[in-house]
């Protein structure tokens, strides 16, 4: 399996996946919204946004081995 690369990260921006981290975490039902670099400007940061929640988080892209990409409408209820 190859790393998680900048270009891999530019094809999921918008849509809903799972981050498996590289120390075995798992971030759940997250929505990539952009990447950026960070204040010092050595690293890329990967922007993500959980699902049903505006507030927005943060994580170097260096961190994430792989994504996993879901299928909302397997998720969707009622409300």
């Amino acid at each position: 399996m190859e790393n998680f690369s900048l270009n891999s990260a530019k094809s999921f921006i918008g849509k809903h996946v799972n981050l498996h981290l590289k120390d075995g975490t798992v971030i759940i039902n997250v929505q990539l919204t952009g990447i950026r670099k960070s204040d010092l400007g050595k690293e890329s940061l990967v922007e993500y946004v959980p699902y049903r929640s505006c507030k927005s988080s943060q994580i170097p892209l260096k961190r994430i081995a792989w994504a996993e990409m879901l299928n909302l409408t397997l998720l969707q209820t009622a409300d």
